[in-house]
């Protein structure tokens, strides 16, 4: 039978053996304690170990808000959509000042405001029927003309009515209706005088305005005027209307009528479309 081993070694080397085990066995036990003082430790600027779990949504609040957290670049975009303010579609806010009516004024094509004065029955033989036509984007209606006006494709207007084209005429009469082009004004007499001037972009250029009438209608006002231009160098004009009412939720809509001079026998549709026009 062999004989241990372990009886052979000399003392002094068991004693080393026993040594090492034991600083081993106080190292690790040193290790344990340090680990665990460290984690109940209070001491100001020691950071806690391990993950910092999310506040519950109990949590009392202290008085004093803090800054939210960024938002997440993995949020979905209708989450953040519905965070953002929201615009709605055709609502406008007046202008801050008349800077732009002022721009208008000083254009030579433009000139400054006539005292109110109503506008008066033009040539022409009235209009007696009854049918409406309904422009459901400016939330307004008016009277639907019969022959010889027609519909026409509206753009960039939202309804359009018609006459045949006439000869020696530079554009086409035509009454059209749509929410306003231009910026809404605090005064609507002002915001009539932005759209009279926009208006000629559809006049025959070089065309000038002189004005014929200013009054309030319902909710808005009424700017009638003659444009004048030449045709083949010869002068012409047209008998021209703005009018622009307020409309609930939305910018104010806007009616614009425009008839040459070789039709003039249809002027008095002017007043006719003017006093039609209604909130639908």
């Amino acid at each position: 039978m062999k004989r241990s081993r372990i009886g052979d070694l000399p003392m002094r080397v068991i004693y080393r053996i026993l040594a090492v085990a034991v600083v081993v066995v106080l190292a690790a036990v040193a290790a344990v304690v340090g680990f665990v003082m460290s984690g109940s430790s209070d001491q100001p600027g020691e950071a806690r170990p391990g993950p910092i779990a999310a506040p519950s949504a109990t949590t009392p609040s202290s008085g004093v808000s803090s800054p939210p957290p960024a938002p997440s670049a993995s949020a979905s975009p209708s989450a953040s959509a519905s965070a953002s303010p929201s615009s709605t579609p055709g609502i406008s806010t007046p202008a801050p000042d008349r800077s732009a009516v002022v721009t208008a004024l000083a254009d030579p094509r433009v000139p400054d405001l006539p005292r109110d004065k109503r506008l008066a029955l033009l040539p022409g033989k009235p209009y007696k029927g009854k049918s409406r036509l309904r422009d459901a984007k400016a939330g307004v209606s008016l009277v639907r003309f019969g022959k010889p006006w027609k519909p026409y494709g509206a753009s960039p207007f939202s309804t359009k009515q018609v006459l045949p084209v006439a000869k020696g005429a530079a554009h086409r009469a035509m009454v059209v209706t749509c929410p306003v082009p231009i910026q809404v004004q605090k005064d609507p007499k002002d915001t009539a005088v932005l759209a009279a001037r926009w208006t000629l972009n559809h006049h025959p250029k070089g065309s000038r305005i002189t004005w014929t009438a200013s009054q309030p209608i319902k909710d808005g006002w009424l700017l009638a005027y003659r444009v004048r231009y030449e045709v083949k160098g010869k002068p012409r004009f047209s008998q021209a209307a703005v009018a622009v009412t307020e409309v609930a939720g939305a910018k104010p809509a806007m009616l614009f009528v425009t008839i040459p001079d070789v039709q003039r026998t249809h002027w008095r549709d002017i007043n006719t479309a003017v006093s039609s026009l209604r909130l639908k």
